[in-house]
């Protein structure tokens, strides 16, 4: 069953439910999604599109910097390098799943102290300081993550075929 109807997450509030359920899902397919994965295909981009690589960080990048600005801060140096980094094809699939992995316990972990009475309150994102609610900026982390997701099934997809193509009745 998918994690929105197995009942309430423990430990977190009731309004942001629906953003642990999903980034649980998300995290539960892209494991399920990267089993026999050909390490060597990672930075592969199929039709000229991104790699696999690519969306894993991608996820874990967006999630972490849509959490950063819900917590009414501005990007780091690090979260900076990162996305700079998301360029790059210089780590295992073993690292992505890794920082996946951290990047979701510690959404989740922040889910958990989520004052309710605060969702409607504006944040700001980026640079340009373009104003939102903490609740958009929470449900963008979750909806862009499974955007990704659909895309990373459809590569991983390509490229196993183009690796291995089915034989012809």
């Amino acid at each position: 069953m998918e994690y929105w109807m197995q009942g309430p997450l423990p430990g977190i509030p009731a309004l942001v439910q629906p953003v642990a359920h999903v980034l649980k899902q998300l995290q539960k397919e892209v494991h399920e999604c990267m089993v026999d994965f050909p390490e060597n295909l990672l930075y592969e981009r199929p039709f000229g599109r991104a790699s696999v690589g690519f969306h894993l960080l991608h996820i874990g990048g967006v999630i972490d910097r849509m959490f950063t600005y819900a917590e009414g801060k501005m990007l780091n140096d690090r979260q900076f390098r990162e996305l700079e980094e998301e360029k790059l094809h210089s780590k295992s699939l073993e690292e992505l799943l890794r920082h996946l992995d951290d990047t979701i316990g510690s959404a989740l972990g922040k889910l958990s102290e989520v004052d309710q009475t605060t969702l409607t309150e504006t944040r700001y994102l980026g640079r340009k300081r373009i104003p939102v609610t903490l609740m958009g900026l929470l449900f963008h982390s979750a909806e862009h993550g499974m955007r990704h997701l659909g895309q990373l099934i459809v590569t991983v997809s390509a490229l196993k075929q183009q690796k291995h193509p089915p034989i012809p009745e």
